[in-house]
């Protein structure tokens, strides 16, 4: 492209994932439903944590922290396509682009990273259980999360800086629902490689060395439930990994359907009903799997329900 043909642009056009007007009215409502589903799920998934007592404990410090991580990872991203779909618009500014690509970077990097220390924390509590509450004190998971959190910090602003190097021509059309970074790379004029080579390394580092981590965790775990005799005591110990490994299992699946299509010359549907699963059914079905399989969460979420019954009828008896 000819530097004649760069310029300095103030916006991107978002195109979504339909051009058709008559399914507008049905994205929003279903994307719109999602996404409070996602907030109000991991928001009490939050507040169950901290409320109850019985969940003061690694793995539910962990969980919390996930569940913050999925709303902010989710908000990155859905309220934008709905304040476009409700107003019959794509544009989003240069700047609003930029953010929300850094944010979603922070929490798609923070729920990868935090996966893997709750991997760790089942590998300790089911191969070390004696030693579980000296490994895993609080001094360690809050220096484990802090790590977490400038690991991410420190990848999204390299890449944001790396981002803003770049010249960008006349055509600002993004074939997709949010500022993803690959395909912002696309529309440069300017040469890309060196961004193109960082985009690809470190979101392969991001994703191979965690789910390494993992990987290595649950061997050591299968090895150690095999070796339990009685069949109660393995089910009790896979049943405590379960919730977790159905976690896993939709966050990598659908980050490495999004890794492989986004690096296609051309986009596809496909490469964007990826993305959907990604950031948002896997944050949306986070706190039904946690919940559903886990009887302390379970618990604990109908204590909270209940005392948030007792103190509205409270407040019902209170008025005149």
């Amino acid at each position: 492209m000819e530097p004649g043909n760069q310029t300095a642009i103030s916006k991107f056009l978002l195109l979504g994932l339909s051009e058709d007007m008559d399914l507008q009215p049905i994205l929003l409502g279903l994307f719109l439903s999602m996404y409070l589903i996602t907030v109000f799920g991991n928001l009490f998934i939050i507040l169950a944590v901290i409320s109850d007592s019985h969940l003061h404990t690694p793995m539910y410090f962990f969980l919390s922290n996930l569940s913050f991580a999925d709303i902010c990872f989710t908000s990155s991203t859905v309220p934008k396509m709905l304040v476009n779909i409700q107003a019959h618009s794509k544009a989003i500014t240069y700047k609003g682009c930029l953010t929300q690509m850094c944010f979603f970077l922070i929490f798609g990097g923070l729920d990868s990273l935090l996966l893997t220390v709750m991997a760790y924390d089942r590998f300790v509590a089911i191969c070390h259980p004696l030693r579980y509450t000296v490994i895993m004190n609080p001094r360690l998971c809050g220096l484990l999360l802090l790590l977490s959190w400038l690991i991410c910090l420190t990848y999204s602003l390299l890449q944001s800086l790396m981002v803003l190097t770049v010249s960008f021509c006349q055509e600002i059309e993004i074939p997709h629902y949010f500022c993803e970074l690959a395909q912002i790379l696309k529309l440069a004029c300017s040469d890309t490689l060196v961004n193109d080579i960082l985009l690809y390394f470190l979101s392969a580092l991001l994703g191979v060395i965690p789910l390494t981590g993992i990987l290595f965790s649950y061997s050591r775990i299968i090895s150690s439930i095999m070796c339990i005799s009685s069949a109660g005591g393995k089910y009790k110990a896979f049943s405590t990994c379960g919730s977790h490994l159905s976690v896993i299992s939709l966050f990598y699946g659908a980050g490495l359907g999004v890794y492989l299509t986004s690096g296609t010359a051309q986009p596809s549907r496909r490469g964007s009903i990826a993305s959907v699963m990604y950031t948002m059914v896997t944050p949306m079905l986070n706190p039904f799997i946690y919940s559903l399989r886990n009887r302390d969460m379970k618990g604990a979420l109908r204590r909270l329900f209940g005392r948030g019954t007792c103190s509205l009828s409270e407040i019902m008896e209170v008025r005149p």
